[in-house]
C-alpha cells in the first residue's frame, strides 16, 4: 500500500477485478481498477498538492471533470499532472494506460477525409496536453487516420481523451493487429463511420482502392484457382485410393475365390470317392452294426429360406428319423436345428423304447443316457450366433467346431453315413470334415433334378407317363406360344397348371380354367368336324393355334389365379417370380375325381432297384447314374373317361428324405408293423388277449391302416404346454393302444412355439383311420378355441378335405353293394 499526502491508497476487492481506493484528505473515496477502459479513478486535486505515488498494478485510470482553474493556476497544475503522468508511465513497461489531467474536457477534434489539420485550435490543445505520451498516441492516431482514408469517410469527429485511453490499453504488439472496432470506437459519431465501413465495396472507394480491388480480385481468383487445383487433387487422390483399395479387395476376393473353389472341388472328389467305397461295402453296412447321422437341412436358396416362416420348426417336423432305430443294428445321432425343452426329451424317450412296452421313462438328458438308447441329439453352437438368419441346418452345424467335434467322437470306429435333407453345398463341407460318405445326391444334381423342369426331363427319360405340358419357360412369349401349342393338342383338359421351378409344397402354382376362353367351343366343333385321322394334321390344328394365340394373353391376364394368396397375391406378382425362376406348364388331369400319392424310394449305393408299388406306374425304373439316396415322387391318378381305365402321371419329383417318410417311420416303430410292397398294406404283429407274454415273432399279423399328417398348425396351441396338451387328449379319449396297436401318436416339434405338431391314426380299416383324425382334429380345436378369439389354422380345411374323402367311400361300398349280384 503507497500513501501520500493528499490521501493513502488501500485495495478494495471487487468481484474478480482487483479495485484500489483512495482517500484524500477529506475523506472522499477514488476509484480505480484493472480492466481495460471499464472503472474510473476519481481523482481530485486542490492547487499545490502533488500526486502520490500510484499502484503498478493499476492498469487505467479515468478522470472527472472539476471546474475549469484559474490561468495562473493552470499552468502550475499542468506542470504537476504531467510531472506524475511521466513517473507512471516510466513505472509501467507494459504500456499500460496514465491517469490524466483532472483539469481537462474529453479534447474533442475532427479529421476530414482522413487528414487531419496540424494547426487545429483543438488538436493542438490535445498534442499539447498529452505531449509526455504523444509517441504512442501518434501511432493510434495514424492508423485512426488510415483507416478513414482507406474508407473514404468524409467527417470523423475523434475523442482525444478515449484515444488516449485506447493507446494505452493495448500491450506493444497491438500495432500489428489493430481491431478496427477498438479505432472506431474513439470517434464520437462512431455509429455513423461504423456503418459506412461496414458498407460492402466501401474499401475501394477509399484511397489506393483500385490497387486493393486488383488485389482482392486477384487474390480471389488466385484463391479459386487454388482451391479448384486441390479439389482436383483431393478427388483424384480419393480416386486412386478406393481404385486401389478396390484393385486390393478384388485381389483378395479373387485369392478367396480360388481357395473356395479348390476346397468344393476336393470336398466334391472325396464326396465321390467315399460314396464309390459306399456303393462297394453297402450290402456289408446294411447287415452290420452302422450309426447313421441325420441331419434335416433344407438348403433352399436364401430368397427362399428367407420367406418362410418358423423355418427351424420345419426343419425339425422330421424329427421323427430317430425312428429308424427299431433297426436293432442302427444307432442315429440326429442334429437339431433348435433347442428341445425337457418335455420333447421325455416325450421321446418314452417313445423311443425299443419294444415299445412301457410308457414312461427317466427324464435324462440325451447325452447322459446314450448308454441306454441308441439316439444322440445334439444342437449345434451356432444356433445361438445366427438366430434371425434361416440358415440351413448344414451350415449351422459347418460352423459348430464343438458339435462337429462331439460327432467325430462318437463316430470313432464305427461305420457311419450321413442323411441329409435338401442337398446343399455345406453337406459336403460337413461329410469333409467328419470323414464319413452321404447318402445322397451331388448338390448341383440335386438342385438341377429337384425343380419342376429337371423332374419332367428324368420321367421322361425313365419313360414314365407326365402331363401334357413343356418347361423351362423363361419369358412371356415363350408361355404363350407353348400354352397355345400344347392347348391346341389336348382340347379335353378343362384345367392348366403354371408351376415355379423352384418353389415346393405346392407354394409356386397357379391356375388357369380353359371354361373362360372364348374360342373353347368353337375349336372343340371343329374338331368335330374332322375324322380322328384329321384332328392331328397341321393344316387342321392352324387355324385354332392362331386363334389360341390371339386370345391366350388376355384370357391369362384376367382369369390366372395363384393356388395360394398368402404367397402370391395376384396373377402379376406370380408371373414375375414365374419368368424370373423359370417354370413349367402342365395340365391338370381330366378327370372330376383325382387322387395324389406320394411314393418314397430309396436308390441304393449298390445300385439295387427300388420296390414300385404298382407295375401300371411305371415303364421303367426311375434311376440316375448320377443320383443316390432318398427320393420322393408324387404321382396323379385318375379314370380316363375315354379308355375307362386309370391312369397314372408322375408330377414332381424331390431328390430328399420327405416328411412322409419320417412320419412313416414314426408309425413303423410305435406299431412294430412292417409295410409290404406287393400287397400294399400295413402288417402289424398283435398279441393275443389269452397270451400277453407271447414274443411278438410268434404274433399273428393283422392289417392296419394309417392316416399321417406331419403339418397340422394352429395359433392357439402355444397356449398350452405339451404335458397339458397331451393329458388333455387322454381325457378325451385320445391316446395310442400298445396292445391292439390302434389309436393316436403325436409328433411334436418345439418347445417354444408350439404351433405345428403332427399325427398319426391307426384303426382296423381306411374308413375307421380317417374317422379317428377327423374326430381328433374337431376335438383338440374345440377345447383350444372360443367363439372371440381369432385363430390361424389348418384344422378346418383338413377336416373338410377328409369328410370328403369318407363321403366318397361310403359311395363307393353302396355302389359295389348295388353292383353285388344276388346269390
Amino acid at each position: 500500500m503507497i500513501t501520500g499526502p493528499a490521501g493513502r491508497l488501500k485495495p478494495w476487492p471487487r468481484g474478480n477485478h482487483n479495485v484500489a481506493v483512495l482517500e484524500d484528505a477529506t475523506g472522499t473515496h477514488l476509484i480505480g481498477s484493472k480492466s481495460r477502459c471499464q472503472k474510473k479513478l476519481k481523482w481530485e486535486q486542490t492547487p499545490g498538492s502533488t500526486c502520490g505515488e500510484t499502484d503498478s498494478k493499476c492498469m487505467t485510470f479515468c478522470t472527472t471533470r472539476t471546474p475549469p482553474p484559474s490561468t495562473s493556476s493552470q499552468s502550475m497544475e499542468h506542470r504537476s499532472m504531467m510531472q506524475a503522468a511521466n513517473h507512471l508511465i516510466s513505472r509501467n513497461h507494459q504500456n499500460l494506460p496514465v491517469p490524466f489531467p483532472v483539469n481537462i474536457s474529453n479534447y474533442p477534434f475532427a479529421i476530414t477525409k482522413g487528414r487531419m489539420d496540424p494547426l487545429a485550435a483543438d488538436f493542438c490543445l490535445f498534442k499539447q496536453s498529452f505531449s509526455s505520451c504523444w509517441s504512442s498516441v501518434v501511432h493510434a492516431l495514424e492508423a485512426l487516420e488510415k483507416l478513414l482514408r482507406d474508407y473514404a469517410v468524409p467527417m470523423a469527429k475523434v475523442s482525444g481523451e478515449r484515444l488516449v485511453e485506447f493507446s494505452h490499453g493495448w500491450d506493444s504488439g497491438w500495432r500489428t493487429a489493430r481491431p478496427v472496432i477498438g479505432l472506431v470506437s474513439v470517434l464520437e459519431n462512431w455509429e455513423e463511420v461504423l456503418g459506412l465501413v461496414s458498407r460492402p465495396g466501401q474499401r475501394f472507394k477509399g484511397e489506393g482502392g483500385i490497387e486493393a480491388a486488383a488485389i482482392h480480385i486477384q487474390s480471389c481468383w488466385r484463391r479459386c484457382v487454388a482451391r479448384t487445383a486441390y479439389l482436383r487433387h483431393c478427388r483424384r487422390k480419393w480416386a486412386a485410393g478406393t481404385i486401389s483399395m478396390s484393385w486390393l479387395m478384388r485381389s483378395q476376393m479373387r485369392g478367396v475365390r480360388k481357395a473356395l473353389q479348390a476346397r468344393r472341388l476336393r470336398q466334391l472328389e472325396s464326396y465321390r470317392s467315399r460314396a464309390q467305397n459306399l456303393a462297394a461295402d453297402w450290402k456289408h453296412i446294411q447287415s452290420s452294426k452302422r450309426t447313421i447321422i441325420h441331419i434335416p437341412s433344407l438348403g433352399y436358396s436364401q430368397s427362399q429360406r428367407l420367406n418362410l416362416r418358423e423355418f427351424d420348426t420345419l426343419q425339425n417336423i422330421q424329427i421323427n428319423r430317430l425312428c429308424e432305430i427299431r433297426d436293432k443294428n442302427v444307432e442315429v445321432i440326429y442334429v437339431c436345428p433348435r433347442h428341445l425343452g425337457e418335455d420333447i426329451l421325455h416325450y421321446y424317450t418314452s417313445l423311443l423304447v425299443r419294444d415299445g412296452a412301457t410308457d414312461g421313462a427317466d427324464n435324462r438328458t440325451t447325452e447322459a443316457s446314450s448308454s441306454v438308447r441308441p439316439f444322440i441329439i445334439l444342437t449345434p453352437e451356432a444356433v445361438d450366433y445366427f438366430p434371425t438368419r434361416n440358415m440351413c441346418l448344414s451350415t449351422l452345424l459347418k460352423y459348430s467346431t464343438r458339435t462337429l467335434k462331439r460327432i467325430r467322437h462318437l463316430i470313432q470306429g464305427k461305420q457311419a453315413y450321413i442323411v441329409g435333407g435338401v442337398a446343399h453345398v455345406d453337406d459336403l463341407a460337413v461329410a469333409d470334415e467328419l470323414g464319413v460318405p452321404i447318402l445322397g445326391p451331388e448338390p448341383a444334381i440335386a438342385q438341377l433334378y429337384s425343380t419342376k423342369s429337371g423332374g419332367r426331363r428324368i420321367f421322361k427319360g425313365a419313360e414314365v407317363d407326365v402331363p401334357p405340358g413343356q418347361g423351362d419357360i423363361y419369358t412371356l412369349n415363350k408361355l404363350h406360344e407353348a400354352l397355345a401349342e400344347i392347348m391346341t393338342q389336348n382340347l379335353g383338359v378343362q384345367r392348366w397348371l403354371f408351376k415355379v421351378d423352384s418353389e415346393h409344397s405346392g407354394r409356386g402354382t397357379a391356375y388357369c380354367d380353359v371354361c373362360h376362353l372364348s374360342c373353347s367351343s368353337w375349336a372343340l366343333q371343329e374338331y368335330r368336324r374332322h375324322s380322328v385321322e384329321l384332328r392331328n394334321t397341321k393344316w387342321i390344328q392352324e387355324s385354332v393355334l392362331l386363334r389360341y394365340s390371339d386370345e391366350i394373353p388376355e384370357w391369362l391376364t384376367r382369369y390366372a389365379r395363384p393356388a395360394k394368396a398368402s404367397r402370391y397375391p395376384n396373377w402379376a406378382c406370380f408371373l414375375k417370380t414365374f419368368l424370373r425362376q423359370g417354370g413349367v406348364v402342365e395340365a391338370y388331369p381330366p378327370s372330376d375325381s383325382v387322387t395324389c400319392l406320394t411314393v418314397d424310394l430309396l436308390l441304393e449305393p449298390g445300385g439295387e432297384r427300388p420296390c414300385t408299388p404298382s407295375a401300371r406306374a411305371w415303364a421303367g425304373p426311375v434311376c440316375s447314374a448320377a443320383s443316390l439316396g432318398h427320393v420322393s415322387v408324387d404321382l396323379a391318378t385318375f379314370l380316363n373317361h375315354d379308355t375307362m381305365e386309370q391312369e397314372v402321371w408322375a408330377i414332381d419329383l424331390d431328390l430328399t428324405y420327405s416328411d412322409q417318410l419320417a412320419m412313416t417311420q414314426m408309425l413303423l416303430m410305435r406299431t412294430g408293423g412292417t409295410l409290404n410292397c406287393h400287397t400294399c398294406c400295413l402288417e402289424v404283429p398283435v398279441r393275443e388277449k389269452y397270451c400277453e407274454d407271447q414274443p411278438a415273432a410268434t404274433s399273428p399279423v393283422v392289417n392296419r391302416y394309417a392316416v399321417l399328417g406331419s403339418h397340422l398348425f394352429h395359433s392357439n396351441l402355444s397356449m398350452l404346454y405339451h404335458n397339458v396338451f397331451l393329458m388333455m387328449c387322454r381325457a378325451h379319449g385320445i391316446r395310442f393302444n400298445m396292445k391292439r396297436k390302434e389309436g393316436t401318436v403325436f409328433a411334436l416339434y418345439d418347445s417354444s412355439e408350439r404351433c405345428r405338431i403332427g399325427m398319426i391314426t391307426v384303426s382296423e380299416d381306411l374308413q375307421g383311420a380317417l374317422v379317428t383324425f377327423a374326430r381328433n382334429l374337431s376335438v383338440i380345436h374345440q377345447e383350444i378355441s372360443s367363439s372371440k378369439m381369432q385363430e390361424e389354422t389348418n384344422f378346418k380345411e383338413l377336416t373338410k378335405n377328409i369328410e370328403d374323402v369318407l363321403q366318397t367311400i361310403v359311395q363307393n361300398k353302396l355302389r359295389a353293394v348295388k353292383d353285388k349280384p344276388a346269390a
